[in-house]
């Protein structure tokens, strides 16, 4: 019976660890008949935003377009089995593939097979990039962007891709470049070449683009049809214009009387089986955009999984996503793909149609298979300007200037970094403004932690409340200062907290005792440490009794252990401070 009681529990044990690191297993074990619905529509309507969209962020990166197909089989494959979002819909997007663009257009010439080998190789080393963070626990370092570095990383991300695409619309050609300026010099310097039925087509495109993302839903409402129809219909506007651009394209045989650029032949078939580079010297030119990839990929998906999952009191482990991603992106690497993540106007789609599962990514990954398997050579005649409009309609959604307007209200500094982002990206490309914003919120946090908030507190009429004397009527007593920290003290904050403290004990010449209430200290660090050793001494040549209060149970054992509390003395040591103001004769 011990025997069999022991093998019972080592399998569910082991059940544990597979459903951890392959989350499917759990819906799959609890999945219910009135799921299915939701995931066959959602994977459908996300299938059908797919097919342009992908062809569309290849084109931006550099890529054939077959590549962004071959993006959106196996990697959703992965990440059905793998992801912890029900909800998120992952392939590629416009950030990404702008990336890619910028990261390899210095290393190969765009659309050759040398930049279709560096784009899969960047797709694995961001792969593995992203797994060695989930397995390392890594998922904190997003804290690294701030969201308002965030907003104007992406807001300046918008500007770039779309002014990118104006060129398509235009039927010009143009040097690529990531850099907004030169971008913009080089579309100025063409304007006069352009291909007027190219650029009808594109911005009849957009205008039916924009018509289906606004108002016809609203139209469909008035009409009484349902909301997932409506889902359906208005999000399959992509593939209306890529149809409608082909129709015409292909009657009046405008690529070959007009100059229309149109996408050729694509390759039918799934996706081939490829290999990465194993150079060492590539693999350490390519790491930078690997980073950047791996970071902005992993902050848009897991800022997208964590909004729908809360809409649903589900949960998602940021982690496992770095695993899934990385994943993800290593299975785009094996089959002729480039980096993928979790997409927002997709995912949104795909929670709004009703995904309840992983299995509508799995149906959207049959749907693209069977679209590369028979579909292809409606792709011929598809205007280049229709997959331009595309992704301008995409990204008109990135910009965000509601963020800087708040951010001014509310804190100046946050943007001031929200500013910074977004000139370095313009200024100079796409990954010098991703380190930009990462050095920004670092230096924000050292300048706000480094002056952290002192305040002098009093006790509330008779109460065993104390608060600050410059916000409450509070009562205080002349030989006894006691003073707030609110921050944890570290190397770069604690001489400005010496210098304050000592400052006060100066100004007040009967102070006898200095209380520093430590409720908001979650950490001491070695610096720190010093400083309180320091300032013991000090105050003791001045005549001043250094006590603490409030002092966290984490932290108290560290000064126990390092000896800190046998040197101050225990019974200065109070688990409040209006315990600490009665030993002092302060009530």
């Amino acid at each position: 019976m011990r025997n069999s009681a022991l093998t019972s529990a080592q399998r569910a044990a082991n059940g544990n660890g597979w459903r951890r690191y392959v989350p499917a297993l759990a819906w799959v074990r609890n999945y219910r008949r009135d799921y299915l619905a939701g995931d066959l529509m959602a994977g459908l309507v996300v299938a059908i935003m797919l097919v342009p969209q992908s062809m569309a962020y290849a084109l931006l990166g550099g890529l054939p377009p077959q590549a962004g197909l071959y993006a959106s089989i196996a990697p959703l494959v992965v990440y059905a089995l793998l992801g912890t979002s029900r909800a998120l819909a992952v392939g590629p997007v416009a950030i990404v593939s702008l990336l890619v663009a910028s990261g390899l257009s210095p290393l190969a010439e765009p659309g050759s097979a040398a930049y279709v080998q560096l784009a899969l190789t960047l797709a694995f080393l961001a792969g593995i990039v992203q797994v060695a963070m989930g397995l390392a626990r890594m998922g904190f370092l997003v804290n690294f962007l701030s969201y308002p570095v965030l907003a104007g990383f992406t807001s300046a991300a918008a500007l770039v891709i779309g002014l990118s695409q104006v060129r398509t619309l235009l039927g010009i050609k143009i040097p690529q470049t990531d850099k907004f300026l030169e971008t913009l010099l080089y579309t100025v310097q063409g304007a006069g070449r352009t291909n007027w039925v190219t650029l009808a087509i594109g911005l009849g495109s957009l205008a039916l683009l924009l018509y289906f993302r606004g108002g016809l839903g609203k139209h469909l409402a008035r009409l009484g049809l349902s909301r997932p129809l409506i889902v359906t219909i208005t999000r399959s506007g992509p593939l209306v214009v890529a149809l409608l651009g082909t129709l015409v394209v292909a009657a009046l045989d405008l690529d070959r009387r007009a100059g229309v650029q149109v996408v050729g032949r694509v390759p039918a078939g799934l996706p081939p089986l490829t290999w990465p580079t194993v150079d060492l010297a590539l693999w350490a030119a390519l790491l930078p955009t690997a980073l950047a990839i791996s970071l902005v990929g992993y902050t848009e998906s897991i800022s997208v999984a964590k909004a729908l999952a809360s809409k649903r009191r589900q949960k998602v482990d940021p982690d496992q996503e770095l695993l899934a991603l990385g994943a993800a992106d290593v299975a785009a690497a094996l089959t002729g793909g480039y980096p993928v993540t979790g997409g927002l106007s997709r995912s949104s789609v795909n929670f709004a149609a009703g995904a309840n599962t992983g299995l509508a990514s799995l149906v959207t990954a049959g749907l693209m298979a069977l679209t590369v398997l028979f579909f292809t050579p409606a792709f011929t005649y598809l205007p280049n300007a229709v997959l331009a409009a595309i992704i301008v309609a995409a990204v008109t959604n990135l910009f965000d200037l509601e963020t800087l307007r708040e951010a001014w209200r509310y804190n100046k500094a946050d943007a001031a970094s929200w500013l910074v982002t977004f000139g370095v990206v313009l200024a100079w490309g796409i990954e010098v403004g991703i380190g930009a914003g990462v050095l920004t919120s670092l230096a924000l946090f050292l300048w706000r932690t480094s002056r952290p908030h002192m305040a002098v507190v009093g006790r509330v009429g008779e109460t065993e409340h104390f608060r600050n004397v410059l916000r409450h009527p509070v009562r205080t007593c002349p030989h006894v200062i006691a003073v707030r920290v609110d921050e944890s003290l570290y190397f770069a904050n604690t001489r400005y907290l010496e210098d304050q403290l000592l400052a006060m004990v100066a100004d007040r010449p009967e102070v006898r005792h200095l209380l520093l209430i430590c409720s908001a200290i979650n950490f001491i660090d070695a610096s720190a440490l010093q400083t309180l050793e320091a300032l013991h001494e000090e105050l003791r040549d001045a005549g001043v009794q250094l006590h603490l209060a409030e002092v966290k149970g984490p932290v108290m054992d560290r000064l126990q252990a390092i000896g800190f509390v046998e040197r101050l003395g225990a019974q200065h040591i109070f688990l409040s401070t209006h315990e600490a103001m009665r030993a002092l004769e302060c009530v």
